[in-house]
């Protein structure tokens, strides 16, 4: 899903919001910067420079409500910040992050790599898997060939 797909005037219509220029501003950035996990501080730093007028509050305001309409994704990726990442799936399964722990790059693995554990966990105890979050940390390529 990219900022052009997102019918964000009816999501936003549907919690009785508006779609205010600051918010589609908001949208953009984060669209542009899809390969990123930026965080509220990040996002505001990129929209300072052509909008100078849109406060942190504001993004940190849009950002939750993003979250909570399923526009993106928020993520713990141990470094203090909560960081954004557009709702880019169909499926309710969201892609795996390694997590380089020399230069702090984030790699997403696009394939579920627990299918047939979620199917283990269903056959021995009956219980239905929804999601699941899933971070590994190491040494990226690029770390490891410097």
């Amino acid at each position: 899903m990219d900022s052009r797909s997102i019918n964000l005037s009816a999501l936003l219509k549907e919690k009785g919001c508006k779609l205010t220029l600051q918010r589609q501003i908001i949208l953009d950035i984060i669209g542009s910067c899809q390969e990123k996990h930026l965080s509220a501080e990040e996002i505001h730093d990129m929209v300072k420079k052509s909008n100078p007028d849109i406060g942190l509050a504001t993004v940190y305001r849009t950002m939750l409500l993003f979250n909570e309409i399923g526009i993106v994704h928020k993520l713990d990726l141990d470094d203090g910040l909560g960081r954004y990442e557009l709702n880019r799936q169909k499926s309710s399964h969201r892609h795996h992050h390694l997590i380089c722990t020399s230069c702090n790059a984030v790699i997403e693995v696009e394939e579920d790599l627990l299918e047939s554990l979620e199917q283990q966990i269903l056959n021995e105890h009956g219980f239905i898997v929804k999601d699941h979050r899933v971070k590994f940390y190491g040494i990226c390529s690029m770390c490891t060939t410097t």
